[in-house]
């Protein structure tokens, strides 16, 4: 049997003007981010997914709370897929990194997890948490389709970590998800690899 998990990235918020990160920081989604969620709970409400998840964070339940609303499904909140915080480069853009710390965002460039941002949470250990949440899910769920609502870069570590690329690479093998894009993922029964089905897909 395989479990399907479809991951979604939540809705715009105002730190997306200028791509500042986010990270750990509780922001909300904006009117956009909102609009959008309502996008993806009309994309999903003709085949409704068996469960929905989200991360603790607001701008996720926020965009998993227009899904539930069509489906009828509760939002099962798990703080293992949040994401990543970003320590010192919290509310700054990576131009304003590289204006302020050149060194610093020369490194991060060069390998975003051996000079991972100052401050912050060590990306193996954000793919460690995340891999272990959708491992979880996946055996929870056996034979189902499961939507997930979390973000951008724990996104891209969880899909370099499942499907075997180095995580090293996350930055420069898989583009930022677009707001409420998905990504799938189907988990066979045993462990191992998943298979990536689709990348970056928006809502129809």
């Amino acid at each position: 049997m395989t479990t399907i998990i479809t991951l979604a990235r939540h809705g715009r918020t105002p730190w997306h003007e200028g791509n500042r990160y986010t990270g750990s920081s509780d922001i909300g989604i904006d009117d956009v981010g909102r609009a959008q969620a309502g996008a993806l709970a009309a994309h999903v409400k003709d085949d409704p997914p068996d469960a929905l998840y989200a991360s603790d964070l607001l701008r996720a339940r926020q965009t998993a709370a227009a899904v539930a609303e069509v489906t009828g499904l509760d939002v099962r909140v798990d703080p293992r897929l949040r994401e990543l915080d970003f320590g010192d480069a919290e509310g700054r853009t990576l131009a304003e990194l590289r204006a302020t710390d050149p060194d610093i965002a020369a490194a991060f460039e060069r390998d975003p997890v051996a000079h991972h941002l100052p401050g912050g949470e060590h990306p193996e250990a954000a793919a460690d948490r995340a891999e272990q949440a959708l491992r979880e899910i996946a055996a929870r769920h056996p034979d189902q389709h499961v939507l997930v609502v979390c973000h951008n870069t724990l996104m891209r570590l969880a899909v370099c970590r499942l499907v075997g690329i180095p995580l090293r690479s996350y930055r420069t093998v898989l583009r930022g998800p677009d707001p409420t894009a998905t990504t799938r993922l189907a988990f066979p029964a045993a462990e191992g690899a998943a298979m990536l089905v689709h990348y970056n897909q928006a809502p129809r």
